[in-house]
Formats: structure tokens, C-alpha cells, sequence
């Protein structure tokens, strides 16, 4: 008891090696951590015997823990008790992001993540330079799913994102959740200091790297999006969203 006494107050658990589990542990008993994590907190973070890490299972808890052996199957953690910090941002934001390619895509998705963002939504555009249908589009959803997770360990979130099957860009729009509907137009007149305060989330539509076509942006604001600018600078699909939601949490959430 006195060891996983020493976890709690040793330092902050956003500040240990933090590992995505798929189970809830048992406190005080023994937990195996999964393979991949297991190589890398050995191989990657050459964490050994005695060092402390964090658990968590992406519904909002965590759990200390020690290592207390490296094994041939696994690295094994002694666990503590869960605790429920809150890392969560008040302002529910979903990003309805156009599908860009490779590195520009994971890149928003991490960093939004790491921004506070709570659900993706994946929307193929006109202009969306990668196009994913079938298997390929399971296996990159999947593949996001995971950069979100990789993202909440490094960050401190415990309440995992969700990233929504791909779909086209009407079916995004149209089954937007309710709310605060914006879509980043650098032509539009409203920059989002003259919004007022939403009384519910946010639902910020951000385009692919050649923005949208005047047919997506004429659905969109058919089903309620607003246009709004960020200054006088055309920013980058990978930049565009990011700087939004970075503004919206300045003016209105946790920032």
C-alpha cells in the first residue's frame, strides 16, 4: 500500500508514461499491459522495475501504477485506485474536417485532440485530394482511431475521441450535431470574437486542402452553418481548424 501511496504523490499522473488499456483494472492486483504497449514502455521509454506510469481506458478514469516486473509476455503493473481528474473541456467541439492527404490529416487530427476536441467526423469533399472508399477508408479510420488514442496518452485526456466513419461531405453536413454550426470561409465577413458565446457545442466545418466548392458551401449553410474568417491570412487545411479551435477555447472554454 505504501508504494502505491508514493505513485499518488510522487508527481502528477498527466506527467508519467501514460498507456491506453482496452479493460478496466482491479485495484491492487497485478495487470499485464498489452504487447504493443509493453514494447513500447520497455523498448521506446526503457522503463524498468520501480518506474510509475498511468493507466486509463477512455472512460474517463485513470489508475496509478508501478512496474513491478518486465516478463518475457508483458510488462506487469501493480495498480492503484482510479481517480477522475478533469481534463475535459466545458466546450464540446466536433470537427467536420475534409479529408486531406497523409501527414496533413494525422497531423490535425493529433493536435485537435490535444486542443480539446471530442468527436471527428471525416467528410470526402469535391476538392479532397485523397480518395477512400471500402476497406481502404475502414483501415484509415482506423488508423486515426489510434493516432487519437496515441494523442490522448500523451496529452493527459482520459476520455478517448471518437473518429466517426468517412462520409460524403452532405451526409456530414446534414447529421451535424445541434448547436454552434461554423464553417472556416476566409472570405466571410463574422470572425468568431463577434459570435456570441454558444449555448451548446460547437460544430466547426474546416475544408480540404483546396476548400470547398461553392456547391458544399451553399449545403452547408442550408442546414444552419455560419461562415466566419480567421483574420486577414488564408491559413492551411492543416493549420485552418487547428487555429479555430485554439481561438474558440481562448474565447469561450478552458484556455
Amino acid at each position: 500500500m505504501h508504494i502505491l501511496h508514493h505513485i499518488m504523490t510522487e508527481k502528477p499522473l498527466n506527467a508519467m508514461p501514460r498507456f491506453f488499456i482496452t479493460t478496466s483494472p482491479i485495484p491492487y492486483t497485478d495487470y499485464v499491459l498489452p504487447e504493443a504497449a509493453s514494447h513500447h514502455a520497455v523498448r521506446v521509454l526503457r522503463l524498468a522495475a520501480g518506474d510509475m506510469v498511468a493507466v486509463f481506458d477512455g472512460s474517463g478514469c485513470e489508475w496509478p501504477a508501478q512496474i513491478v516486473r518486465v516478463e518475457k509476455h508483458g510488462v506487469i503493473l501493480q495498480i492503484g485506485d482510479a481517480i477522475t481528474p478533469h481534463r475535459e473541456s466545458a466546450l464540446a467541439v466536433t470537427l467536420i474536417q475534409g479529408i486531406s492527404s497523409g501527414e496533413r490529416m494525422d497531423f490535425t487530427l493529433q493536435k485537435a485532440v490535444e486542443l480539446g476536441v471530442q468527436r471527428i467526423q471525416p467528410v470526402a469533399c469535391v476538392r479532397s485530394v485523397v480518395r477512400l472508399t471500402g476497406e481502404r477508408a475502414q483501415k484509415r479510420q482506423q488508423h486515426w482511431q489510434q493516432l487519437v488514442i496515441s494523442a490522448c496518452e500523451q496529452c493527459g485526456r482520459n476520455v478517448v475521441p471518437e473518429v466517426l466513419p468517412i462520409v460524403a461531405f452532405n451526409e456530414g453536413v446534414h447529421h451535424a450535431d445541434a448547436g454552434l454550426r461554423l464553417l472556416l470561409d476566409p472570405v466571410a465577413k463574422l470572425t468568431l470574437r463577434e459570435l456570441p458565446p454558444p449555448n451548446a457545442g460547437v460544430c466547426l466545418l474546416a475544408g480540404p486542402e483546396g476548400g470547398f466548392d461553392p456547391g458544399e458551401m451553399a449545403q452547408a449553410f442550408q442546414v444552419g452553418f455560419v461562415g466566419v474568417r480567421l483574420g486577414p491570412r488564408v491559413l492551411r487545411t492543416e493549420t485552418a481548424a487547428l487555429a479555430a479551435v485554439s481561438a474558440m477555447q481562448m474565447l469561450w472554454g478552458d484556455f
